[in-house]
């Protein structure tokens, strides 16, 4: 038993190090505030949607208002069953350049997502590429902090924030802290070279670049992993020319999943390509993370044998709170989100049971995305 005692400690302990080392990270990354007009950089703006005519209305709109003039959006529409395609086709653009691609009917493609950014980049006019989802909304400064960031820095792939907006239900606010701390890792990571990681929702890229990398190849297989993936190979050839843009005027917004099991779904779908990343620093470390959540279920099955066991899980999770809290909390600072921070106590044993789940269905089962069944 002894033996159960040193071994969960030892794993906490570099667990906390880790969790360390990306606050300080964190707070390390100087927040983009500059301010300029810029209109020689064209974008183009890509999202993959089905069956998204009651989301798309609020993106198309958002995009409209951008004061950036010098982009076109393109819409693929990925074998939607409602009106999705005849929403972007009748939509009233103005001045803004907007088209819709439908994939075609006989894809036999098993990443949709995939081949529908793929898709529209073949069809882009745009030197850049920036990705995101039909459910997203963007700020009117987005695409002109995206353009004077990328011009001072020469990037050639950005990973932007992302920020979770949902009513007062448990579901809304378990995901919303959930996303806050994996955007601490995703601007910590980047900003320090640790590793690879980013949202498909708030990307940018060159599109030489990923013509460069030959785009999908190689992960075309994988239903998931259109942002991590591609960054990662974009990574191995420009490492010094992937950027985190923390810049509050950067953000995009996206709708809370409304239940519980739509929720599962995303992170199950999240997590099942988390043995295909090349980069085998985020691997570990996510199997640290799986480890440390493991240890507490574990540490109850012994409970029943050492009464002690008890006593060592309680202030495992109570260490476990102080050392994540600071770190969330400087994430959730900068989305505006601080006032949730009371809940995170009181939600860890409950997003402890999730980490396991997720990450075990990731590997092992199945999830449904946009109607469609994918893995086991």
């Amino acid at each position: 038993m002894i033996l159960i005692y040193v071994l969960t400690a030892l794993i906490f302990l570099i667990y906390a190090m880790l969790i360390f080392y990306y606050k300080r990270a964190w707070m390390e990354i100087p927040i983009f505030e500059e301010d300029g007009h810029m209109e020689n950089l064209f974008i183009s703006v890509i999202i993959p949607a089905r069956n998204e005519e009651h989301n798309l209305p609020q993106l198309l709109d958002a995009l409209k208002s951008q004061s950036y003039q010098s982009y076109e959006v393109i819409v693929v529409d990925d074998h939607s069953t409602d009106g999705t395609f005849e929403l972007v086709k009748d939509f009233p653009a103005g001045d803004m350049k907007l088209s819709c691609i439908r994939l075609p009917q006989d894809s036999k493609s098993k990443s949709f997502k995939k081949l529908g950014i793929e898709t529209g980049i073949g069809s882009a006019r745009g030197d850049w590429i920036v990705t995101t989802d039909a459910d997203c909304i963007p700020q009117p400064d987005w695409l002109i902090t995206l353009a004077i960031f990328q011009k001072k820095t020469g990037a050639k792939f950005i990973a932007a924030p992302v920020k979770i907006i949902g009513g007062t239900s448990l579901v809304s606010i378990f995901q919303t802290l959930d996303f806050i701390t994996l955007q601490g890792v995703t601007g910590a990571s980047v900003y320090r070279k640790f590793h690879t990681m980013c949202n498909g929702a708030n990307l940018a890229y060159e599109k030489k670049t990923f013509e460069e990398v030959d785009g999908y190849r190689g992960i075309d297989s994988i239903p998931s992993g259109d942002d991590m993936l591609l960054m990662h190979k974009i990574f191995k050839k420009y490492p010094d020319l992937v950027f985190y843009l923390k810049s509050r005027k950067a953000i995009i917004s996206t709708q809370a999943e409304q239940s519980w099991k739509s929720f599962l779904n995303q992170r199950i779908r999240w997590a099942s390509k988390a043995d295909q990343y090349d980069d085998r620093r985020i691997f570990w470390s996510l199997f640290l993370v799986y480890l440390v959540n493991l240890q507490f279920p574990v540490i109850l099955v012994f409970a029943i044998w050492q009464p002690f066991a008890l006593a060592w899980f309680a202030f495992l999770l109570l260490m476990k709170i102080m050392v994540e809290y600071p770190f969330v909390r400087a994430s959730a600072r900068f989305f505006g989100q601080e006032h949730l921070m009371r809940y995170f106590p009181w939600l860890q044993p409950l997003h402890i049971l999730y980490m396991i789940a997720a990450g075990w269905l990731g590997k092992f089962g199945s999830y449904n995305w946009k109607g469609r069944k994918i893995g086991k």
